[in-house]
């Protein structure tokens, strides 16, 4: 392996001239100068120096060296440019785990924010938060979003992680659009007790959630459908196939939806977010600013109110020759 000193010596040969001057200009004796010189042929295999006259010149292998050289000391440049960088947290790259709920409504702003401000690059990684402590602790991801249906988040005894909550999301009544509680500011649960129900399946914290709640009304509900994903949960809703609780991070995407979000009566259920990261990374110059910036992004969706759906007008089938125009229906928020 040639040594990057060696070759700084023998660059400042080149444009020094002299021993004695590349000596005062690399804070060496001549002789030291001399002996890493030596070294330096004894490393490459062939002579740095000939003789020239009572001085000294650069070989042929010398000069070739030296193409590479230069090239080398460029790159050496460019990374200490990066490292100042990383230190002043305006660069590296930051690994973000999360749900899929909230890559749209928090991740994605993340990136944006830092990409107005810092050369950070940001990865997003969907994990399922069952999944989240092994991610973050095997290191695929340095921070992660989770969630949690109690005050405890998971994790909080394990000293290897350190949790810090973000935001409660609030989850509300999904109704089809002409449900007769529709027009409802809010929804007591109890008035749901007969009403098919669409639960996300057993054991996820949507299901505990969506459990929990009915219960303190005073029920179990009557689950007809199950499905993780909200497309699916919301597409049922709105085909009149049942009702639902949709958290709030996830209800923008389906603003154009035929259904009627309304917030749940009293004790509304909430998914207690937090983000995570492994003990004594938060303060690196890389990670603190992607964690300052999901502060700022969860603190300005934290008091959403429910979507107001407006629903697209329901196309008219072409009319038949002889029957009329076919009907047109039309549904407005």
């Amino acid at each position: 392996m040639i040594d990057v000193r060696k070759l700084e010596i023998l660059r400042e040969l080149d444009r020094c001239g002299t021993i004695a001057a590349t000596a005062a200009a690399v804070h060496l004796t001549p002789s030291a100068v001399s002996q890493q010189l030596a070294a330096l042929s004894k490393e490459t295999g062939t002579a740095m120096l000939e003789p020239d006259g009572r001085r000294v010149r650069l070989t042929e292998a010398a000069q070739l060296l030296l193409a590479h050289a230069h090239q080398i000391f460029t790159h050496l440049e460019h990374a200490e440019s990066d490292l100042a960088a990383f230190r002043r947290g305006d660069a590296g790259t930051v690994r973000v785990g999360t749900f899929s709920s909230a890559v749209k409504a928090l991740a994605v702003p993340v990136i944006s924010d830092l990409a107005g401000s810092t050369r950070i690059r940001v990865e997003v990684r969907e994990v399922q938060p069952e999944d989240a402590l092994d991610a973050l602790l095997g290191r695929r991801v340095d921070l992660c979003m989770n969630l949690a249906v109690t005050e405890l988040l998971p994790g909080h005894d394990d000293k290897r992680v350190q949790s810090e909550h973000l935001l409660d999301d609030v989850m509300d009544v999904a109704l089809p659009f002409d449900h007769p509680l529709a027009d409802r500011p809010e929804i007591e649960l109890r008035d749901l007790a007969d009403a098919d129900w669409i639960l996300a399946n057993p054991g996820v914290p949507c299901w505990q959630l969506t459990r929990q709640a009915c219960e303190r009304a005073g029920f179990q509900p009557r689950a007809r459908h199950y499905s993780d994903e909200f497309v699916g949960v919301v597409g049922l809703v709105a085909a009149g196939h049942g009702v639902s609780l949709v958290p709030r991070l996830a209800q923008p995407e389906f603003a154009r939806e035929p259904i009627v979000l309304r917030p749940v009566a009293g004790e509304p259920p909430v998914r207690r977010i937090s983000v995570q990261t492994r003990a004594g990374t938060a303060d690196q110059p890389h990670i603190a600013p992607a964690l300052a910036a999901l502060r700022r992004v969860a603190a300005g969706v934290a008091a959403a109110a429910p979507v107001l759906c407006r629903p697209v007008a329901v196309p008219a089938e072409p009319a038949v020759a002889g029957t009329g125009p076919a009907p047109v229906l039309v549904h407005s928020a």
